[in-house]
């Protein structure tokens, strides 16, 4: 198997869209975030594929994956793990949850507490669980796939704010159209196509990809673009809360990220523009949204900023 990135990424990418079926754009981002190194939040009704998008990335990788149903019962240590006492050596150990994996699918991650939710912070942010003084750190690479249903659906919790901002993108999946529906109807008539996915890349080869991400060059102009949309977003008078410099940082990132998808060894302004939205629409408290505004308000207000900034010649 070559190890040229764009090899590697077209393979990935292929493996996905198998089973992912009409969902072109969804498979690219998540792509990038998982190539960023960094998590992605699935934001959809129920029923529509985002789970199943989890699962592809998990299944195409040869690394351990770990799905994890939220309940309004899970309690933080059945994620994170907890100490257990060895009546044989007479000391406690600890005992990992399931967050001790390379891929790790949070399946309807607001039917949680946000207690529970919280757990998820320190290991999504520094790639390590504490517990009882001791540090325990979680695999490379790590990724967590967060499903989540719109917050009206009943027995849900809104995420907060802290735990949205671990999230370099939110995707809205959406309804396939017909025809992509009507495949779908064949490819499942003897199964589940995701279950007979193989791998195609090993951890190994990810933490190589991930690197190439980071030397992805980004030219000053872009960096102050990257600036430019994020002031626009503290400026802005129908925004409460505009976004962080982690924000700014995501959008960097994911930028460079994008670049390397596409083939390419440096960063042009539509990696940005095309990014700015998943990055940070959720990443912004509008004024809006203290009243109950929707996210398809906050992406238009994005998408309006965004229009108004200047892009670099």
């Amino acid at each position: 198997m070559s190890d040229r990135p764009q090899d590697l990424i077209e393979k990935l990418r292929d493996n996905i869209s198998g089973v992912v079926l009409g969902k072109d754009d969804v498979v690219r981002l998540s792509v990038v975030a998982l190539l960023a190194g960094e998590h992605v939040l699935l934001e959809d009704v129920p029923g529509v594929g985002k789970t199943l998008v989890g699962k592809a990335i998990a299944r195409s990788l040869s690394g351990r994956f770990a799905r994890v149903q939220f309940t309004p019962d899970l309690m933080p240590s059945e994620v994170t793990g907890s100490s257990m006492f060895n009546s044989r050596t007479q000391e406690f150990s600890f005992s990992p949850g399931p967050i001790f994996a390379n891929i790790v699918l949070a399946d309807e991650i607001n039917r949680a507490t946000p207690r529970t939710q919280s757990a998820l912070l320190e290991a999504m942010s520094e790639r390590q669980v504490s517990a009882d003084g001791q540090t325990h750190p979680l695999p490379q690479p790590f990724m967590v796939i967060a499903t989540q249903n719109p917050v009206e659906f009943e027995g849900t919790y809104p995420l907060p704010e802290s735990q949205l901002d671990r999230f370099l993108l939110r995707i809205a999946v959406g309804y396939p159209q017909r025809d992509i529906e009507l495949d779908v109807l064949a490819t499942h008539r003897q199964g589940e196509p995701v279950d007979t996915l193989e791998p195609v890349l090993d951890c190994r080869q990810v933490a190589a990809l991930q690197a190439a991400v980071r030397r992805v060059e980004v030219d000053d102009s872009i960096a102050a673009y990257v600036l430019d949309i994020v002031g626009a977003t503290r400026q802005s008078e129908d925004i409460h809360l505009g976004a962080s410099t982690r924000g700014a940082l995501a959008l960097y990132r994911a930028a460079q990220s994008a670049a390397l998808v596409a083939g390419r060894r440096y960063v042009v302004p539509d990696d940005v523009k095309t990014l700015a939205v998943p990055v940070l629409a959720h990443r912004v408290i509008t004024k809006g949204y203290l009243h109950g505004a929707e996210r398809e308000a906050v992406e238009t207000l994005i998408e309006r900023l965004i229009e108004e900034v200047a892009v670099p010649g």
